[in-house]
């Protein structure tokens, strides 16, 4: 029997909300540097030259809007990354697996406080060791993980 643990929703609610940010207030940025007479004249000098101000708000918005599809496409890169615990190894995300015998120790002193523990593994056949920190912010259903991984190496 298999347990997984998804990426959280924490984090992609977190993510989502960082992109509806960055394209209201590139809105805001267009309206006003744009569409607003009296911001344009407020932030206007004598000459006609646009201050600091004026500047921002017309040059802003095509950073904060890349900004926001770069989260786009990270969310949409992360959304089906998960934690798999099988029978004899957990895989991270399908690109790093974790045999149950190698693991040397699992530190959960901060599981029920913080929300994270981790798992010290060897590495390689030259017997180097390795770490690997999960945390409940990134994957849901952790507790269940940590359960089967003190069942495996027990």
């Amino acid at each position: 029997m298999t347990i997984e643990a998804p990426i959280s929703k924490f984090k992609k609610n977190n993510l989502k909300i960082y992109i509806v940010v960055l394209v209201a207030f590139a809105s805001w940025c267009v309206y006003d540097g744009y569409f607003n007479e009296e911001w344009i004249k407020k932030y206007t000098d004598a000459d006609g030259n646009p201050k600091s101000y004026l500047v921002f708000n017309r040059k802003a918005p095509q950073f904060l809007i890349g900004a926001a599809v770069l989260l786009g496409a990270y969310l949409f890169a992360i959304k089906n990354k998960k934690i798999v615990a099988d029978e004899g190894e957990l895989i991270i995300s399908d690109k790093k697996r974790i045999s149950y015998d190698s693991i040397q120790k699992i530190d959960k002193t901060h599981f029920e406080s913080k929300g994270f523990f981790s798992i010290t593994y060897y590495k390689d056949k030259n017997g180097k060791e390795a770490s690997q920190k999960l945390n409940d912010r990134t994957y849901d259903n952790l507790a269940a993980i940590l359960d089967r991984l003190v069942e495996k190496i027990s």
